[in-house]
């Protein structure tokens, strides 16, 4: 339609111009003569106004000529065009020629999804530039309501006068229409192309979900004969096929590869900066001799170097993250990560527990082997059964040695019920035929068995890189006491497993093929919306709420980890500052935690100030005291009249402050009792806070000393002893006092400066040295 107004109205408008030809009318002289009317005011027209009225017309032109031509960005879109079509030309040749494989089905839906959403962008981009060629054209043919250029058109005389302005306006037309015609039919091309190739999208889509539909796991639908009644005729061309299909794996694997590379080169760069930070920790230790303690932390991996630990995490995230990868790349994924868990075991498993794991190793390379390159037929069916069979072995006998070996165990009895089961059926599905769906199950069984040893030593990589950080933060303040690592790794992997289950489940669920139908019935229930009363809510947005404020408060409960914190710290050396930094870090993840949860749930801020009325009638009737310890909590970690480590005295109740919460108080009594004091009477009462300023004490003895002794000699002796001590803080002057003096006989009381977290270790230490030094002299001492 475009092409044929083109055709019509630019023509036209050229022999309109230039090759029309009019009669000009010139006045009669006969004609009767207007008597008595001035000429002073007609309307007349000028050579100026032809030259501004034909300037005006190659204004139009050139800029018409100029809108024309194709920017970058038409350029740009064509090239888009270019690399979809070679896209769809991969994918179209790949369904071909490749095993009607679960993984590669699923690969090749998503990328012709998403080509289909390219191709429809890239038809609106063109339907957009064919608009504004319509446009222009329309621009050219408002030049037939100029009235002095038809004026001038219609005037032979004038014609002939501005002979050399109108050719180069044709010219001009000319250029003009001629670009105009080509960048028309381009444009024609490239819609042509994209129509064409949607049609061939739409065709694929239909061939991948009846591949994937015929995968399903159904008794019923038998793809080849029987096992006993397939044709035992050899090929010939085996080798063929083996190289043919391996070359169109590796084309599928290598366009996924740059298709993706962008997410992989990420999520590398921050396992590079996770590597950086790991080394940097173990280059810390080691410098200050510190490294070997590792081994008290039972580690197992990240002592003996960082490269095979963090590829390990890298390939456990890989996978997860491409569920629906091609086959060739997920199972080289598997493979490698499968080839560093050999080298990690090697040096600590036992020799048995090895053989059996290269044993697996070996199976599951062989089922991707013939899974991938080789056509399905007797020797391939046969194969597959034979392995299975090593598998349910496998599973009933031998998978015991792995148990053993690995950090967390409770997953090994599901995983050996999931892959014996999934063998059995694999077996049974293929002596009747249901091949697609045997081979499924029995990639599907080995990679549900690898894939809890990969998860269960990324729990452990994960826990050694928190205490690492743990115990170099300790060791930078000063503190270099081993902690119960044993009670906080119980406590750091629960919420760890929870994610590890999910991660192996979506990897199960996507190798079954019935991932995606999952989330797409639990995202339809967990969406659809509910009403009570005048409230609209999902269930998606309550899950959403209370995750959130779960994940809140385990990170609360958790940062103190990443500044070398754990609960039953006792040291004298405490860092208030630090602490000071942690409580407020805390409540900063309290307070965002709750604003994302109540953003998530989509509840409208009418109905949340309904809420928070209602809440504070709540307060009203019964929470004040809530309310007061929780608003006393803010004020203490911001006024901090006491902080984490002081040693404190509050109405009959002395200790030192153990934790601060946003509710409560906990302190450690000095026999040892765990005084919990809310906020709000901590801020009511008198607190006497022994460490505000610093963590020393001002403690006295009290001696007598008899003999032959001067008062001079004495003193030297006391401060001689005073300064032996590393218990006392010298650098505060210690002060002696006479209470009495007689005849061979002082009652004397000492005064000095020792830390509060040992006081009484240092008066012992004193009594005892005061005692040696003044037996030495002949002197008796007595306290």
């Amino acid at each position: 339609m475009n092409s044929k107004r083109n055709s019509f109205y630019l023509p036209a408008l050229l022999m309109m111009l230039f090759f029309a030809s009019f009669s000009y009318s010139q006045t009669s002289s006969t004609a009767p003569k207007a008597e008595n009317k001035s000429k002073l005011f007609e309307e007349t027209t000028t050579d100026s106004d032809y030259l501004m009225a034909i300037e005006k017309a190659g204004d139009v032109l050139e800029s018409a000529a100029n809108d024309a031509e194709f920017e970058g960005s038409t350029f740009h879109l064509f090239g888009d065009i270019k690399r979809t079509e070679s896209k769809l030309d991969l994918i179209l040749a790949s369904l071909k020629g490749a095993n009607p494989n679960v993984r590669n089905q699923q690969m090749y839906r998503i990328v012709l999804k998403e080509i289909e959403q390219e191709l429809n962008d890239q038809n609106n981009a063109i339907n957009i530039r064919n608009q504004n060629l319509e446009k222009i054209k329309t621009r050219i043919i408002d030049l037939r309501k100029d009235k002095i250029l038809f004026t001038l058109i219609k005037d032979t005389i004038r014609r002939k006068q501005f002979k050399t302005e109108l050719a180069n306006l044709k010219k001009r037309y000319l250029r003009t229409d001629s670009l105009m015609t080509k960048n028309q039919e381009t444009l024609n091309h490239k819609k042509r192309l994209t129509v064409e190739h949607k049609i061939d999208v739409s065709n694929a889509l239909a061939t991948v979900e009846t591949k994937l539909e015929k995968s399903g796991i159904s008794i019923l639908n038998k793809e080849y004969p029987s096992l006993w009644s397939t044709d035992t005729t050899a090929k010939k061309v085996v080798s063929h096929n083996i190289k043919a299909k391996i070359i169109i794996e590796e084309n599928v694997a290598a366009y996924y590869l740059s298709y993706k590379a962008g997410a992989l080169i990420t999520l590398c760069f921050f396992m590079g900066l996770l590597a950086w930070y790991i080394s940097r920790n173990l280059k810390y230790l080691k410098s200050n001799g510190h490294d070997e303690n590792l081994t008290l932390f039972n580690f197992k991996y990240l002592n003996r170097g960082v490269i095979l630990p963090i590829v390990v995490i890298t390939l456990n995230i890989a996978v997860v993250t491409n569920l629906y990868a091609p086959a060739l790349f997920l199972e080289l994924l598997q493979l490698g990560l499968l080839g560093v868990l050999t080298i990690l075991f090697k040096n600590d498993w036992s020799g048995k527990s090895m053989r059996n794991w290269l044993l697996l190793f070996g199976l599951f390379f062989a089922l991707c082997f013939l899974d991938l390159f080789i056509e399905v037929g007797l020797f391939q069916r046969c194969s597959f059964i034979i392995i299975n069979i090593l598998g349910i072995r496998y599973g009933l006998v031998q998978i015991k040695s792995l148990k053993d070996q690995l950090y967390i165990k409770g997953f090994f009895k599901w995983a050996s019920i999931i892959f014996i089961g999934l063998n059995v059926l694999s077996i049974l599905y293929n002596l009747f035929g249901r091949v697609s769906l045997s081979n499924m199950l029995s990639l599907t069984a080995f990679i549900s068995l690898t894939q809890i040893v990969a998860l269960s030593v990324l729990l452990k990589i994960i826990l050694e890189i928190i205490l690492l950080q743990i115990y170099t933060t300790r060791v930078k303040r000063g503190i270099e006491k081993i902690f119960d690592y044993e009670n906080l790794s119980d406590t750091l992997k629960k919420p760890f497993i929870i994610v590890i289950s999910y991660m192996w489940l979506v990897v199960i669920a996507s190798n079954l093929n019935i991932w995606e139908s999952l989330r797409s019935s639990l995202g339809t229930l967990l969406s659809r919306p509910n009403t009570i009363g005048s409230i609209t809510f999902t269930l998606g947005n309550i899950v959403l709420f209370f995750i959130i404020v779960w994940a809140a408060h385990l990170l609360q409960n958790y940062v103190a980890y990443f500044f070398g914190e754990i609960e039953d710290e006792n040291e004298e050396n405490i860092n208030k500052r630090q602490h000071s930094k942690l409580l407020i870090t805390r409540l900063v993840v309290l307070i965002v935690g709750y604003l994302l949860a109540v953003a998530a749930s989509g509840m409208p801020l009418d109905k949340l100030s309904i809420l928070l009325g209602a809440l504070g009638v709540g307060v009203g009737l019964g929470l004040q005291n809530v309310v007061n310890n929780f608003v006393s909590g803010i004020i203490l970690i911001f006024d901090k009249p006491i902080q984490i480590g002081d040693v404190i005295d509050i109405s009959s109740e002395s200790g030192r402050v153990k934790s601060m919460g946003l509710r409560t108080t906990k302190i450690n009594a000095p026999n040892g009792a765990e005084i919990i004091i809310p906020n709000g009477n901590l801020l009511s009462q008198n607190i006497t806070n022994w460490t505000y300023t610093d963590n020393f004490k001002l403690v006295d003895i009290s001696i007598e000393i008899s003999g032959d002794a001067t008062p001079e000699d004495i003193n030297a002796t006391i401060s001689a002893s005073l300064e032996s001590l590393p218990l006392v803080n010298n650098t505060k002057p210690s002060q002696i006092y006479y209470n009495s003096i007689s005849d061979g006989k002082f009652k004397i009381q000492i005064k000095f400066w020792c830390s509060i977290y040992r006081t009484e270790e240092t008066i012992s230490t004193a009594k005892q040295v005061l005692f040696s030094n003044f037996k030495a002299k002949g002197l008796t001492f007595n306290t």
